[in-house]
């Protein structure tokens, strides 16, 4: 699974290396570092940290197993 973090977008809430610390982690108060090549065992926790991001800057490539869209655009369609 391919993740990618708008680190732009990311205001450093932690909600992610919270939720799937194999994952995330907080570099100091402010930085974030993650595995970009995260392990698909790691799907549950993964999918937990996207959806519980207040910014949405997570993006996790076949998340859902399907298409490979980001889960949160996805998730953004579904909504509309």
């Amino acid at each position: 699974m391919r993740l990618v973090v708008d680190l732009n977008r990311c205001q450093g809430y932690a909600q992610c290396a919270f939720l799937a610390p194999d994952v995330f982690a907080m570099h100091g108060e402010e930085s974030l570092l993650y595995d970009p090549q995260a392990d698909d065992s790691r799907r549950d926790e993964i999918a937990r940290a996207v959806a519980a991001c207040p910014v949405q800057a997570i993006f996790a490539e076949g998340l859902d197993g399907t298409d490979g869209t980001p889960a949160s655009a996805q998730e953004a369609t579904r909504e509309q």
